[in-house]
């Protein structure tokens, strides 16, 4: 996982951001997906 992603989850879990954890939550899976379908 990017440390840009997890410095962003980690800020919206302590604000309780739960509109951001969702967005963030579907940036991961795409990264996930896309770092898959590449082969890596």
């Amino acid at each position: 996982m990017p440390n840009w992603l997890k410095n962003q989850l980690s800020q919206a879990f302590l604000t309780k951001n739960v509109n951001q954890l969702k967005v963030l939550n579907q940036c991961w899976f795409f990264y996930k997906r896309n770092q898959h379908s590449n082969g890596s």
